[in-house]
């Protein structure tokens, strides 16, 4: 079905012109829904901005609007209030039409989009030897929500896991690999080295401190960089242990990222530096080969150059970076390329793209886009650590928060009487738990430090994962108490809207494809959580003042359809965000 918002933003668009001429063509409505019902449903403020090329009061500018606005079957007349607000109130058949034909369709009618693209969403990227921590969780499931949204829309979603697994850091875990277990290159079997974090810590240390071990570290780079059959075997077992390890994780969190590391990459610098040779773009500064970039200056104000080839020969991150770009424009065949790292990569990003648009590897047809997100914060207001001033490991945060979950299950089917089994309990508690971290990540605002609370995400009051699911669930609860099969409910049934509590969710599931839009635009998943907080607050108020089950017909019917619709937008926005329901809590 069409959306609403886009319908009579078209509409409004087609009323200015014909008020004031096709120059007004590419004005701005500026429509938005209302949360004050007495204001109508939707709002536009258009007159304001029009006042002063038109030199005309906004009042009167809104009326001639008015004039020439068709909205007579979507709408009440419209208003207009204040200065020169559009007030609009959507009919009541109206909104029983559309909330039928979101029953029919296994998609609650949200259309793919008209023009889908190749959208590439790099996320993750946690590096090899290393577990991944309370700084991947961001990247990871902000990541696998847009994915999962834009894919939904209908884009062609190619989602990359850009892992660090090349670099000068190699040598001296290659190193360390030969002397502390040598039996493992001449092993056909996989290998397990036991704690990765524990191997780099004992690597790192060694080369700090012992010269012979830092000098066969530099030589081992060297040899895996030229090809060498032992280092690309040592350098294999590092990265296949250091695999299983993260897809553990990703498993637990329900994550699919196709991994394609900087090693990937490796083949193709040599023609990045070539090519913008070529091109004049580089220019040699203390022997290595750079591009000094424009609007970014160094501390004594003089241009900054992005270095792409260090004066021993070798490349960094954005040599790396600029391959990728170019491989993924003119191999994956991207229209789209989104970013989802930590805001202090800003700059590196703002560089990258700068040369590649310089080198004309990147055209104006293909959007390129850093997501970038806060830290993830203490209750003391600091970057959260252990208490022993290390990063929380990622595993360890889910289980603490699966563990915490559980309690709470345990203590309410107490508290209720009731007899569950462990099985039935563990399930409950992994769902509730790891939902609850994504979540609580997920409705802040990307752009924003957060600070990450166990009791907060898993309270049942709030704008929390438990509250969402739990919303979920009470509508199941009718469905078993009934005995409602809602795929069974007719879809030539009315809809009938009489208490406000109803208008109010009819509304506001009219917005479920709105909001859906503004995050393939704006990707910040947070807008799709509070829509869905939001729907849980009107179900909840619902379910309180209407009842359901013992409603005469037709009223009964019309009640399980929205208690249907509910629960299937519930189901659907949480699934956007890698959030599994369940059928009882």
């Amino acid at each position: 079905m069409k959306s609403t918002l886009i319908d009579l933003t078209s509409r409004l668009q087609a009323a200015l012109i014909a008020a004031f001429g096709s120059e007004l063509a590419q004005t701005d409505p500026i429509l938005v829904p209302t949360q004050n019902p007495k204001f109508g449903d939707y709002q536009a403020n258009v007159a304001m901005s029009l006042a002063k090329p038109l030199r005309q009061k906004p009042r009167e500018i809104a009326v001639q609007i008015v004039e020439h606005l068709d909205v007579s079957g979507l709408c009440e007349p419209p208003e207009i209030a204040g200065p020169g607000f559009i007030n609009l109130k959507l009919k009541t058949d109206y909104l029983t039409a559309q909330l039928k034909t979101m029953q029919k369709s296994d998609r609650l009618a949200v259309e793919a989009v008209k023009q889908p693209q190749k959208v590439i969403v790099d996320f993750s990227s946690p590096n090899i030897a290393k577990e991944m921590h309370v700084g991947h969780l961001r990247s990871t499931i902000i990541g696998d929500s847009l994915a999962r949204t834009l894919a939904f829309l209908g884009h062609d979603v190619l989602r990359l896991n850009h892992v660090g697994d090349w670099g000068t850091q190699f040598g001296m875990l290659i190193t360390h690999l030969r002397q502390v277990c040598p039996e493992a290159l001449t092993s056909s079997e996989a290998v397990d080295l036991g704690d990765l974090v524990a191997f780099y810590k004992e690597a790192k240390q060694r080369f700090d401190q012992d010269e012979a071990f830092k000098a066969a570290s530099r030589e081992a780079v060297v040899e895996l960089q030229s090809g060498g059959e032992e280092a690309l075997r040592a350098w294999q077992i590092l990265c296949e242990q250091s695999r299983r390890e993260f897809q553990k994780i990703y498993d637990r969190l329900n994550i699919q990222i196709t991994e394609r590391g900087e090693s990937f990459y490796n083949p193709l610098l040599p023609d990045v530096v070539k090519d913008l040779k070529s091109l004049e773009l580089l220019e040699t500064d203390q022997g290595a080969e750079v591009v000094f970039l424009t609007g970014f200056t160094n501390k004594e104000g003089n241009p900054q150059p992005l270095i792409i080839q260090k004066s021993n020969g070798g490349y960094n991150y954005a040599t790396t970076d600029l391959a990728a770009i170019r491989y993924r424009i003119q191999r994956d065949e991207a229209d789209r390329i989104i970013y989802v790292t930590d805001a202090g990569q800003a700059n590196h990003f703002m560089q990258i793209f700068q040369v590649a648009r310089r080198a004309g590897w990147l055209p104006d047809t293909v959007e390129v886009v850093h997501v970038p997100f806060g830290l993830v914060q203490g209750e003391d207001g600091k970057k959260f650590k252990t208490r022993s001033g290390e990063t929380v490991r990622l595993r360890d945060l889910l289980d603490e928060a699966v563990k915490r979950a559980r309690q709470d299950v345990e203590q309410r089917i107490q508290a209720e009487g009731r007899s569950e089994t462990p099985e039935f309990i563990q399930q409950v508690a992994e769902k509730v738990g790891i939902g609850a971290v994504k979540y609580a990540d997920l409705s802040q605002n990307r752009t924003s430090d957060y600070i990450f609370s166990f009791d907060k995400m898993l309270a049942l009051q709030g704008n929390t994962a438990p509250y969402m699911l739990y919303a979920y669930v009470r509508v199941q609860g009718i469905s078993r108490k009934g005995g409602i099969d809602f795929s069974q409910l007719g879809t030539d049934a009315p809809v009938i809207l009489a208490d406000e509590a109803e208008f109010a969710i009819a509304k506001h599931l009219l917005q479920f494809d709105e909001t859906l839009a503004a995050v393939e635009q704006e990707l910040l998943p947070n807008r799709l959580c509070q829509y869905l907080f939001e729907l849980s607050q009107k179900y909840n108020q619902f379910y309180d003042r209407c009842d359901v089950l013992q409603a005469a017909e037709p009223q009964r019917t019309s009640r399980l359809i929205l208690c249907d619709l509910t629960a299937r937008t519930l189901k659907l926005g949480l699934s956007l965000l890698g959030i599994e329901v369940l059928e009882r809590m």
